[in-house]
């Protein structure tokens, strides 16, 4: 599983962003904080995506402070500091002078030092770059530092005049995947489709939804990818008409489709695969012809991911297919046109066709610029994922149509020429999809 992303790609993209920066500005980023699960049990530590594209550094309490112009190292971690006792109970710590060895900082102190050493840095700089909101107990530590400044303003003391979102530098760099990024999502994507794989051949035994998601997480680990991207959905029949179910308690059932929206977070990379499956291992009738018109318009969205197109262009081409497909089949009257303008549409296709992905399963990026569709460019990442669902209780359509939900989803990332599939390896065509459950 070697697909770990280089040092120097971290320290780049540090300097890409201290680039970006207002002259006589500091950045200040904080580490994701520890969260209790109950009592003094914590939940998994995962980093925050903003800390992790900029430091690769992977423990909590710690913070980042980018200071371009600085005499002694632009570049600064504070850290928790070794300590032997501690690291018997809870594991190996880097400490500051093992961030400036594995992970190129300049210059890094102990967290235990911060509020006597970031003030001084701060002091003196017209701009703050700040993540505000985002942690409000970090926020009422960065507004003390400030007041502490202004407090010593008689005496010679400069504070900032402005304290501006980081996010707008940092998330616009984060919408460009690095062929190193790319590499790990395609790992991450080859794991994910594997154990997609394993669930259908799994789902013919019968059982429980959590059946199927445990060969899910049993491939994720053990390929060594420790944690899901996000809460696995497995619905079967009804269920799979709810577009964020995660119960995943219910019985699968012969004549029923299972829907199973689930992928692995690698190296804190996400992925997300969407398939839908008869658990019987042969589409009736009804599953067969929605299913069809659902690939189709997948296709045809997947078409429409190429540099130049604007984001919404996939969308767009996937409506079409869809609108057009419920009418062939009765499920809506009028013609395509009608139907798209007023929306008919709608309470069967609900969701947008895709959305960024990256360190984040959605992903940070602006969808607009200005009032216009972002234009694709080669490096962005995005899921592609129509669907269709008749709800059990629709009244308005043949009772054999009822409580089917079907999504096919796949993750590509935007090329030169077009765009390049990651999650490939997962059959989705109705004949590849029976003849792995036969197999």
């Amino acid at each position: 599983m070697a697909v770990t992303i280089p040092v120097k790609e971290f320290a780049e993209r540090r300097r890409k962003l201290m680039d970006r920066m207002a002259p006589d500005s500091i950045a200040i980023l904080p580490a994701a904080p520890e969260r209790v699960r109950n009592r003094d049990v914590l939940h998994p530590f995962r980093q925050d995506s903003d800390f992790q594209y900029l430091t690769g550094f992977g423990e909590p309490e710690a913070v980042l402070a980018l200071i371009p112009g600085r005499e002694h190292g632009e570049t600064v971690l504070f850290c928790k500091e070794r300590n032997p006792e501690k690291e018997l109970w809870d594991g190996f710590l880097v400490g500051p002078e093992g961030a400036i060895e594995r992970y190129g900082f300049d210059d890094a102190f102990p967290i235990a030092d911060i509020d006597d050493i970031l003030p001084g840095m701060i002091e003196g700089r017209s701009r703050v770059y700040y993540p505000l909101g985002k942690d409000p107990a970090f926020d009422n530590r960065v507004m003390d530092w400030l007041k502490v400044i202004r407090s010593k303003v008689r005496s010679g003391a400069h504070p900032p005049g402005e304290l501006v979102a980081l996010e707008h530098l940092l998330h616009d760099m984060r919408l460009y995947k690095s062929a190193a990024e790319i590499k790990v999502m395609a790992k991450a994507g080859q794991i994910s489709a594997e154990a997609h794989c394993r669930a259908m051949k799994r789902a013919r035994q019968g059982g429980y939804e959590y059946n199927l998601e445990a060969e899910l997480i049993h491939t994720f680990m053990e390929h060594g990818a420790r944690s899901t991207a996000y809460p696995s959905i497995v619905g079967g029949g009804a269920n799979g008409c709810i577009l964020h179910y995660i119960e995943n308690a219910a019985p699968l059932k012969d004549g029923d489709l299972v829907l199973i929206d689930a992928g692995c977070e690698l190296e804190c990379y996400a992925s997300d695969i969407t398939r839908t499956f008869p658990v019987s291992g042969k589409f009736s009738p009804e599953q067969k012809a929605l299913y069809e018109v659902v690939l189709a318009a997948q296709y045809a969205a997947i078409d429409a991911v190429k540099p130049d197109n604007h984001w919404n262009q996939p969308h767009e081409a996937a409506l079409r297919v869809l609108t057009q497909g419920l009418i062939d089949l009765g499920l809506l009257a009028g013609t395509l046109e009608d139907a798209l303008a007023n929306e008919s549409y709608k309470p069967f296709f609900m969701h947008r066709t895709g959305h960024w992905l990256g360190l984040d399963v959605h992903d940070v990026g602006d969808y607009k610029v200005g009032d216009a569709w972002r234009v694709l460019e080669p490096g962005m990442a995005l899921t592609v994922e129509p669907g269709l669902y008749i709800a059990p209780d629709n009244t308005d359509v043949e009772p054999r149509w009822r409580g089917i939900g079907i999504r096919i989803e796949d993750d590509v990332v935007v090329t030169k020429e077009g765009c390049r599939n990651l999650t490939e390896g997962v059959p989705k065509t109705i004949a590849d999809i029976e003849a792995l459950m036969a197999d």
